[in-house]
């Protein structure tokens, strides 16, 4: 068997909404197809890829750097032993072939847009969902049968209201969501906290709502909102600061008894073991936001999960950013906490397959074959249209 082609193109996703940091009018994000010789159901296989939001896409560095080293590989470079299927972590070896360690920030984007596809080739070859193969490769062989996911929103948007907030948190609860996220940081404290008991007279208590900084604080700043939310109880206290400011996230290990949560823009491995070794975080409340997507792939994910299991942390303990099928499909294989899921913005990248409603917060996943791409009806297309 054998790799025959590799189709990229670079999609927007972009809208008017923002955080505490950023804005999204200019977002986009890379789309691969990666086309196998090997034949199922009378069609060659295909395992598709893309970007997470928040980092934009990495078209220009897969087309310079990282899908020439693939076209140059010896087709048996690329395929297990036994040449049954493609291997996932030959073809990573390859792509990182020739770079220097550290510096884990866009090329970590770029790698994880084709390990993607290249999981979701090897689950097809194999006629498995991806989550399946996963418990039997490197779980238990048991597959969690509903993921715990949480409505992703609550972003500032021009001319947003109050009402309008709440409108939109009870479009989350209407469709199934208990836990509902929102963007705090980027307006006075004072009206972050009207915003906030805006959301909790729809939402109700404390731990349906998490909140999320997005690394913008200072020290002073983050103690601050801490006291201020400590007495709501919420569901999480997400990003405070800089990702890599260990030091802060230790700080504020100390001064805040209520979860927190971090992780999403820590790209490798080796970040994440030095935000368990020197972030202060709690196995026993806090949360992981790894993002397989954005950081090398479920390759370098694999690694990071045995990392945490010799630190002692369980997978459970991991809610992957991103909201996207991947994570939902690792989640159910390995035994993850849950998953993001954005019911209304990333489209049609974001969100699950057609057919699986969210009920009391979790949800279910398709029996198709890889990733479940197909069982996504207003990605499927997007998706044939570059490899065909």
């Amino acid at each position: 068997m054998r790799i025959t082609d590799i189709k990229i193109e670079t999609h927007p996703i972009a809208s008017d909404i923002r955080n505490a940091y950023i804005d999204f009018s200019t977002m986009t994000c890379s789309l691969v197809a990666v086309v196998t010789d090997v034949v199922r159901n009378g069609k060659p296989v295909v395992g598709y890829g893309f970007n997470s939001n928040g980092r934009y896409s990495p078209t220009a560095l897969l087309e310079d750097r990282f899908l020439p080293r693939l076209s140059k590989a010896e087709p048996a470079a690329l395929i297990t032993d036994d040449a049954s299927n493609l291997d996932p972590f030959k073809i990573w070896d390859i792509m990182m072939a020739n770079e220097k360690p550290g510096g884990h920030g866009e090329r970590s984007v770029a790698v994880g847009v084709v390990d993607m596809a290249v999981w979701d080739a090897a689950a097809k070859i194999e006629e498995k969902p991806l989550y399946q193969l996963l418990a039997e490769r490197y779980g238990d062989g048991t597959v969690d049968e509903k993921v715990f996911v949480y409505a992703a929103g609550g972003y500032y948007y021009p001319g947003k209201d109050y009402d309008q907030l709440k409108a939109e948190m009870k479009s989350y609860r209407d469709r199934g969501y208990r836990v509902c996220k929102m963007k705090i940081g980027g307006a006075s404290l004072d009206e972050d906290l009207r915003r906030i008991e805006a959301a909790l007279e729809i939402v109700g208590e404390g731990q349906n709502l998490a909140v999320d900084v997005n690394g913008r604080f200072d020290l002073k700043t983050a103690i601050a909102y801490a006291e201020a939310l400590e007495p709501l109880n919420l569901f999480w206290y997400e990003e405070i600061g800089d990702p890599l400011d260990y030091g802060l996230q230790a700080a504020m290990a100390e001064v805040y008894k209520n979860p927190m949560a971090t992780g999403e823009n820590l790209f490798s491995m080796q970040d994440a073991r030095n935000l368990i070794r020197y972030g202060g975080l709690r196995p026993d409340r806090d949360y992981l936001q790894f993002d397989c997507a954005l950081s090398y792939g479920l390759v370098e994910y694999l690694r990071t999960i045995d990392m945490l299991k010799n630190h002692g942390w369980s997978p459970r303990r991991c809610v992957p950013h991103g909201g996207h099928q991947l994570s939902l499909n690792i989640a159910a294989g390995l035994g993850l906490g849950g998953n993001e899921s954005y019911p209304d913005l990333f489209k049609p990248f974001g969100g699950f397959a057609d057919g699986h409603p969210v009920e009391d917060s979790f949800v279910t996943l398709p029996e198709a074959p890889g990733i479940g791409f197909e069982a996504k009806s207003d990605l499927i297309p997007v998706m044939r249209t570059l490899a065909s």
